[in-house]
């Protein structure tokens, strides 16, 4: 029988989620991502204890990735009541071999002090969360399962650009991955699977699986009556359009399709001006493409800007949020463009639809249809008043957005469910 009933009383409202995120230790305490940090606050709010496990790096690793804010654990408000287990990074075989028993008594040690289980999968090699589940499951333990993506299809898709060792690497990682997870997912009691084109997949796998959504704008956020109206306005106007992107400059975000779009938008006589926020692998390739191009005067691309509050203001200042996203993914920045009143205008998926379904606020052609959506942004720049028509719908969208509201409904679902 799988149940709770073995916990302690006193840690029966302790949750422990296992997951992919990183973690700094400094001499002046643990460190996380300012996004995260944000939902430690938010599952607080929720649940008496938290332990939240993720992947330690080094200071080496930390150099690679420049565009994380850190915030100190022991800075949040409900620090006192949070647990950071620091997990080997363990990807390559040798050093997950090395560090399996250990790691795995770790987990089975908390998994038993836990009330309630939740586990990112994500990769095989080095999927500390995946284990997790395996020992529940040894446990006889009640757990969740989260995806944030389709996995196998974001590796597959990124295959060409891979070095010729690792891409033989992953080749045999596709070959495991489907049914790794599918076993996993067949005996967890609850899939938490955030949005659309991830529980359109893996919801086929259990009949216990929910489709949800991780954001981590706030109702301060939404953009107001007042600058709606004058955006709003603004396109009726005719104004130049004004467009944008927040983003990892890197193959599966299409930034050269997004390029190409907009070059055949300046070729047919749009006005407009064009912001990608975001730094990448390809940064350098977009620049020289836009050099190229002669698109200097209409697209910038001023890399990776920390300010969040800035980056905000500059989706709600743009007429249309312009994305090319090439594999099935859930990305946190087309809810924040609606949040913004900024309609959603890119490549068709199940999740980009699915978060327009109701209220509207989005324009979709099929993936890689550079042509297309070059012809909508045309399209929307001869017709202002159906421009103007997806602004306001685009800021009703964003309404049903905001973290507490969407983490009160996860929460929700893991009490009841396990």
């Amino acid at each position: 029988m799988l149940d709770r009933s073995n916990v302690s009383a006193v840690q029966k409202d302790r949750i422990l989620f296992v997951t992919h995120v990183a973690i700094r230790q400094t001499p002046e305490g643990l460190w996380i991502d300012d996004q995260t940090a944000e939902g430690l606050v938010r599952w607080c709010e929720n649940f008496g204890q938290v332990s939240y496990a993720g992947i330690e790096l080094d200071e080496e690793d930390v150099a690679k990735w420049p565009t994380i804010t850190w915030v100190r654990i022991e800075d949040l408000p409900c620090s006192d009541r949070l647990n950071i287990i620091r997990l080997p990074r363990a990807y390559r075989i040798g050093a997950f071999s090395g560090a399996y028993k250990r790691t795995r008594a770790l987990l089975a040690d908390e998994i038993a002090r836990s009330g309630y289980l939740c586990f990112t999968l994500g990769a095989v090699v080095g999927d500390w969360a995946a284990i997790g589940a395996l020992e529940a499951i040894k446990q006889r333990r009640r757990y969740a399962v989260w995806f944030d993506r389709v996995e196998h299809e974001v590796v597959r898709s990124d295959l060409p650009n891979m070095p010729l060792k690792r891409r033989m690497k992953e080749r045999i990682t596709l070959l495991l991955m489907p049914r790794y997870h599918r076993y996993l997912i067949e005996r967890s009691q609850l899939g938490l699977f955030q949005g659309k084109d991830c529980y359109d997949h893996y919801s086929q796998f259990t009949d216990k699986g929910f489709c949800v959504y991780d954001t981590h704008t706030k109702t301060s956020d939404f953009i107001d009556h007042a600058m709606l109206r004058a955006k709003i306005a603004g396109a009726h106007q005719g104004e130049p359009l004004r467009i944008c992107y927040v983003g990892r400059a890197a193959d599966m975000k299409g930034p050269l399709d997004w390029i190409e779009v907009l070059a055949k938008a300046r070729d047919a006589g749009v006005p407009f001006k064009a912001t990608w926020f975001g730094d990448g692998p390809m940064i350098e390739e977009m620049r020289q493409m836009v050099a190229d191009r002669g698109l200097d005067g209409v697209i910038s691309l001023p890399g990776f800007l920390s300010d969040r509050g800035a980056v905000l203001d500059a989706m709600r200042d743009a007429h249309v949020f312009l994305f090319c996203h090439k594999t099935p993914e859930s990305p946190r920045c087309l809810i924040e463009a609606l949040v913004s009143g900024t309609p959603i205008v890119g490549y068709a998926s199940a999740y980009a639809r699915d978060l327009v379904a109701g209220d509207g606020g989005g324009d979709f052609v099929d993936v890689s249809d550079v042509r297309g959506l070059a012809d909508r942004l045309i399209a929307l720049n001869g017709n202002r008043q159906i421009l103007a028509d997806l602004i306001a719908d685009a800021a009703k969208s964003g309404l049903r957005f905001d973290e507490q509201t969407v983490y009160r409904y996860r929460a929700g679902l893991l009490r009841d469910k396990l």
